[in-house]
């Protein structure tokens, strides 16, 4: 186990904590956590996903985009170990808390917050901040692996900011969605000064 410091976090759930280290392990090793996707990819048929009993899910890009994210992890070098922010955690669930009871999906709030805004609510963002979010996933390690195969997304923007090297630090929240029935919020900082 990852010695990331998140277990004492009394403000993070147990399903937040699991994403940090989730998200910790695939920056700091992407080469072994390329091993965890392909392990997922045997669920796929073309397009669809079947895990279990679970009910199916449709992708856009099916294996091509799996393919395309098992190759970025193993050509990446690793890139530092994430520090959790209280501010950005709160932030996280700012959005988590618009977004999730109205069933919105989307970076901007209902009240037209950007993330930078959101994240300046609790604390200052310095340098770099960038956002993703994983709508329907709800175990730790789906929400990461959905993340980087970023399947949709064309400029993969979720997976960069991810492996963002300037990012150092992070925030997560984990709730319920309208639609999606789950989402999670993962606010990133180069650095961020706390309230």
């Amino acid at each position: 186990m990852l010695n990331d410091g998140v277990e004492n976090l009394n403000f993070l759930t147990h399903l937040e904590k699991e994403v940090v280290r989730e998200l910790n392990l695939a920056r700091t090793n992407p080469a072994a956590y390329a091993e965890y996707i392909e392990d997922f990819k045997k669920h796929y048929v073309g397009k669809y996903i079947y895990v279990g009993g679970e009910t199916q899910i449709v992708t856009q890009e099916g294996v091509p985009a799996v393919n395309e994210a098992i190759a970025f992890l193993k050509s990446i070098k690793p890139v530092p170990l994430l520090r959790v922010s209280r501010g950005l955690s709160y932030a996280a669930k700012a959005h988590v808390n618009d977004q999730g009871p109205k069933g919105l999906v989307g970076h901007t709030g209902s009240d037209q917050s950007t993330p930078a805004a959101r994240m300046n609510r609790f604390g200052t963002v310095k340098k770099a901040y960038g956002e993703v979010i994983e709508y329907g996933n709800w175990t730790a390690r789906r929400i990461v692996m959905g993340l980087i195969i970023d399947d949709g997304v064309k400029d993969r923007n979720h997976r960069k900011n991810i492996f963002n090297p300037v990012f150092r630090v992070v925030g997560v929240s984990f709730g319920s969605h309208q639609s999606y029935t789950y989402m999670c919020v993962i606010d990133f900082a180069g650095v961020y000064i706390e309230r």
